[in-house]
């Protein structure tokens, strides 16, 4: 299963979708990993799709990643009296912590972390953004807004504070024991909700201790203030648009989506993004040409990765959404803007050993007119170096471990493959030539770029680049 282009597809499993046949019709149609949300997966759905990815894995041959999302902190308003009520522009509302029914003039609002860390004047946004309240009067019990735009409010709807940095981490109790529970299942990534400091990040790190990849998702202003330490510390990072149009104006997405994904490629870290790609395929077996539109500008990007949603977990026509996202990918990738658009991109490496070899094999791999490039990675961390310069040429990812090469089915470019250890030199260009010819990116005679650490099995000693050729039974020659 060689995939025709090097952006990643994360499909999210749900209702539609979480049953071995389509897992599989999923992967077979360009799903590289999948991600099961928290939000509505019980233990039990999630060791149960956990299993189904499994053994769709050992039948399409292909390393298959699973992200589990965490729900993160949901903050919403009580209950109403008659189920909801109409708010109009000017009217003044209070949210209290009394569990009373609430009506036109006053409604529960059962967080008291809210009480504590908001001031006059911030912004209130309820259910998605529809109704704007901006905060008067706020004491340790009751906040007085005044509505700037009016609705429907009805019960538990959600509230956001684009303005309001609360006194709490993002990480629940009940996302504890998801953490916990998606670990313990062998997920390769986790991702965590609603960051706003990078100390959200340490304190999942304390938990997951190198069992999973962190990614931290970017849905709040107050992330986007502090995002180069978030990245920092983070595997990767999800540019969550849904959240953040609602907290900030929709206007600046595009833009910060733009700086993040930068961002993120300068510090070599894998970058997804996230939501509404191809929204109207919930209901509809054809996209929208906004949405192409929109999948293809994150691709020309140079994104690692880009989502789908609730199109492959709820919708009508999970398989043909996936269809479709890999054939955008596929045709922008081939497009003869695209690599220029992306060497325009050009990342400085780091002055490191690892950095000045993997930018050199991709200097080499283009000058050459290589096959491929073929990175021996244990950790994982060679073959994010080697995608960080993305190279024109196919790069193959070999590692010894599962878990490794099921981490990096989210990363740009690397075609995954699980092989032993070399146990010499000449079992290394051996083992990465034949595996080049197995796997069809190189054929007798053909040359390919090997990157190895020596020591053998050493993580992150990145410091071998050597030149093969394929011989005429696929194994190898320098």
């Amino acid at each position: 299963m060689r995939r025709q282009r090097k952006v990643k597809i994360l499909a999210t499993l749900g209702p539609a979708s979480n049953n071995q046949d389509t897992i599989e019709q999923l992967a077979r149609a360009g799903a590289d990993l999948f991600r099961i949300n928290m939000s509505h997966a019980s233990h039990e759905v999630l060791n149960e799709t956990m299993a189904n990815i499994r053994s769709v894995e050992q039948k399409v041959k292909r390393p298959i990643g699973v992200l589990v999302d965490l729900q993160g902190p949901k903050l919403r308003v009580g209950k109403f009296a008659d189920g909801a009520v109409e708010l109009n522009t000017g009217d003044i509302i209070t949210f209290d912590q009394s569990n009373t029914p609430g009506s036109k003039e006053r409604v529960e609002l059962p967080h008291p972390e809210i009480f504590e860390a908001i001031k006059p004047n911030h912004t209130l946004l309820l259910d998605d953004g529809k109704l704007e309240l901006i905060a008067k009067k706020c004491t340790a019990t009751a906040i007085e807004c005044e509505v700037v735009h009016g609705g429907k409010l009805s019960d538990r709807k959600g509230v956001s504070l684009p303005n309001t940095l609360l006194g709490v981490g993002a990480l629940t109790d009940k996302d504890r024991a998801d953490l916990v529970a998606g670990l313990d299942a062998g997920a390769d990534w986790v991702a965590l909700s609603f960051v706003q400091r990078p100390e959200d990040i340490i304190d999942v790190r304390k938990t997951v201790q190198g069992r999973a990849g962190v990614l931290a998702k970017i849905e709040k202003p107050q992330a986007i203030e502090r995002l180069e330490e978030i990245i920092k510390l983070s595997d990767a990072i999800m540019i969550a648009r849904g959240d953040l149009g609602v907290e900030m104006p929709l206007e600046t997405v595009p833009g910060l989506q733009k700086r993040m994904i930068r961002m993120a490629r300068q510090q070599g870290k894998p970058v997804v993004v996230a939501t509404q790609m191809l929204e109207s395929m919930i209901n509809s077996p054809v996209p929208t040409r906004a949405e192409v539109s929109d999948v293809a500008t994150a691709v020309f990007e140079g994104a690692d990765a880009v989502m789908l949603s609730a199109e492959s977990a709820a919708g009508d026509y999970p398989v043909e959404a996936v269809n479709t996202m890999n054939k955008v990918a596929v045709a922008v990738e081939n497009d003869v803007l695209y690599q220029g658009i992306i060497r325009r991109q050009e990342i400085t490496p780091d002055a490191t050993a690892a950095d000045a070899i993997s930018a050199a094999t991709r200097q080499v791999a283009e000058t050459l007119d290589l096959a491929a490039i073929v990175c021996y990675t244990s950790s994982g961390s060679t073959g994010i170096r080697v995608s960080r310069e993305r190279p024109e040429k196919p790069i193959i990812a070999l590692s010894p471990k599962d878990s490794t090469v099921r981490r990096l089915s989210l990363i740009w470019g690397l075609h995954c493959v699980r092989t032993e250890d070399a146990v010499n030199l000449d079992d290394v260009v051996d083992r990465a030539c034949s595996i080049a010819y197995r796997e069809g990116f190189a054929r007798p005679g053909d040359r390919v770029a090997i990157t190895a650490g020596v020591p053998l099995g050493t993580p992150g000693a990145t410091n071998m680049l050597r030149i093969a050729f394929v011989g005429q039974d696929g194994m190898g020659s320098s």
